[in-house]
Formats: structure tokens, sequence, C-alpha cells
């Protein structure tokens, strides 16, 4: 999912160039349309790869949001908006997919961020909609172990992939230096290789 997204669309080319066969999919495709917020989401990726490989051997969760602003000027609907996709939708994705995963073993990857580890003024329901999903993973993993899925979750630090300027809402603050996402990209597909449990921030370097 958010494979069309400057990060994810680096993990997608990181992954073709170790011999994957990639599918990448989000709203605008490319090769599967759907949308995170859509709790069929998951059964078309499945759909998708099923019907053209014959196989999912692996799924990784890219798509996020942002928003800015203190919590008690921001719109309701702009809250409900970041769980839906930063939480909401990668558990329903989760969900639907496991099964099919299951059956080679394979793995879901899911990026949460930096922000899920510290919560920041002005953004605190972008944080908590990224901690949530991140604090979901340690027991989706515990129960994915039982079928042989590798459950990742990645927390990289600020990184320049220009998120924060399609913030739905808000402005945002200036920020230092990002790191460089190709680079991040390729330390997640090492780490979704090595079967590592988790991502920290502090393992970007």
């Amino acid at each position: 999912m958010g494979a069309t997204g400057a990060l994810g669309s680096l993990i997608a080319t990181e992954l073709r160039d170790r011999g994957a066969v990639v599918l990448g999919a989000g709203r605008h495709g490319p090769d599967v349309v759907c949308d995170l917020r859509d709790v069929d989401a998951g059964h078309a990726v499945v759909r998708g790869a099923l019907g053209t490989q014959g196989r999912l051997d692996g799924v990784v969760n890219a798509a996020g949001i942002v928003a800015f602003g203190d919590l008690v000027g921001t719109d309701p609907v702009v809250v409900e908006e970041l769980f839906l996709v930063n939480a909401l939708g990668p558990l329903w994705l989760a969900q639907a997919v496991l099964p099919t995963l299951a059956e080679r073993r394979g793995f879901f990857a899911n990026i949460s961020g930096v922000v899920a580890e510290q919560s920041l003024a002005n953004m605190v329901p972008y944080c908590a909609s990224k901690a949530a999903v991140s604090h979901a993973m340690p027991g989706l993993r515990r129960e994915a172990r039982r079928s042989g899925v590798h459950v990742l979750d990645a927390r990289p630090p600020h990184t320049e992939t220009g998120l924060a300027g399609r913030a739905i809402a808000g402005t945002a603050p200036t920020f230092p230096q990002g790191l460089d996402p190709a680079a991040v990209a390729r330390r997640i597909v090492e780490a979704i290789v090595a079967d590592e449990a988790e991502l920290a921030s502090g393992a970007f370097g």
C-alpha cells in the first residue's frame, strides 16, 4: 500500500532490484487500485496478487497522512481521518491479508515512524494514530508467528518524503534535514529479508 508515494515507490524499487515481483497498491494503483480507508482494501490486494501471480509472499504498508495544529483547534473530522488511515486501515489490511500470507509463510511490514515513540506538540492526533498501530504490532507479531508470518514495525526518523507538505490540515513547522528516503527504503527491505522484528528510530543510523 502507498506504492506511488515517495517512500513506498522506493521500497518497491528496492524489492524489485532484489528479484521480487512487486504489485503496487494504493488509491492510484498502479497495479491494484484500493483505498486503505476501505475495509475491503486488503481483500483487493489479495485478489490482485492471486489473480496475476497466484501467490502473495508479503505486504508492505507505506501509506499514511499527517496533519498539524494544536488539538483544541483541530477539526474532529481531521482527527478521525488520521486514525482511519494511520491506525484502522493498517489493521484492516493485516486482518485481510494474513490468512493468504500464511500459505507462503510471508511477511507483513508496516511503517509507523518515529512519532510512534514520542508525541510532539501540534501533532498530537497524528502521533497518537501512529503510536496506536505501532503498539498493535508486537501483539500481531505473536499472533502471526503461529502461522509462520513475519511482522515488522518500522519507525524511521523524519525522512525527506515531502509528506509534511501534503498535510490534510495545518502548516508544518520547520523540520531539520531528514533522512534520505532511498537509504530508509533500503534499511526497511534489509530488515524484511533478515526477519527483524522491529526497526526502532535508532536503527536507521
